[in-house]
C-alpha cells in the first residue's frame, strides 16, 4: 500500500512538472517569429528608403544644376557670370515639380543648394507601428565659371 501511495505522488509530481513547462516551445516559436519579421522589416523597408534616398538625391542633384544654369543675362553681356537668383529658384523649383519632389531652394552667390525632403511609406515596419520613413538629400551645383 505505501508503494502504491508513493508511485501516485511521484505520478502527481511528474504530471505537474509536465504541465508547467506546457507551451513553453509555443513561445520561443511566437518570440523567434516577431524577431525574424522585424529583421525581415529592416531588411526590405531600408532598401526602399535607400532607393527613395538614391531617387531624393537624383532630383536635389538635377535641380540645383538646372539653377546652377540660370544666369543672369545683363552681367553675361558684361563677361561676368552670376547666377540670377530668382531665375535659378524658379529654375530648380520648376524641375522639382515636374519629377514631383518637394523640396527648399538657396542661392549663396555663384552656388545653388537644393535639399529634397520626403516620406517612404513602409510595409512590413507598419506591423510593428512604422508607418514611414523621413528621407533627406542635399545637393549643391556652382555655376559655370571661366576661370575656374
Amino acid at each position: 500500500m505505501r508503494q502504491r501511495v508513493v508511485r501516485q505522488r511521484l505520478m502527481r509530481q511528474r504530471l505537474m512538472r509536465q504541465r508547467g513547462e506546457r507551451g513553453a516551445s509555443s513561445l520561443i516559436v511566437v518570440l523567434f517569429a516577431v524577431a525574424l519579421l522585424a529583421v525581415a522589416g529592416l531588411v526590405i523597408d531600408g532598401g526602399y528608403a535607400l532607393g527613395a534616398k538614391r531617387e531624393a538625391m537624383n532630383s536635389a542633384e538635377q535641380a540645383a544644376r538646372a539653377g546652377a544654369d540660370a544666369l543672369n543675362q545683363g552681367a553675361l553681356r558684361d563677361g561676368e557670370t552670376k547666377v540670377d537668383p530668382g531665375k535659378a529658384v524658379a529654375a530648380a523649383q520648376s524641375y522639382l515639380h515636374s519629377v514631383g519632389a518637394q523640396g527648399t531652394v538657396s542661392v549663396t552667390g555663384g552656388e545653388v543648394s537644393v535639399t529634397v525632403t520626403a516620406h517612404q511609406d513602409t510595409k512590413i515596419l507598419t506591423a510593428v507601428g512604422v508607418g514611414s520613413i523621413p528621407v533627406k538629400a542635399t545637393a549643391t551645383a556652382r555655376s559655370i565659371d571661366e576661370d575656374d
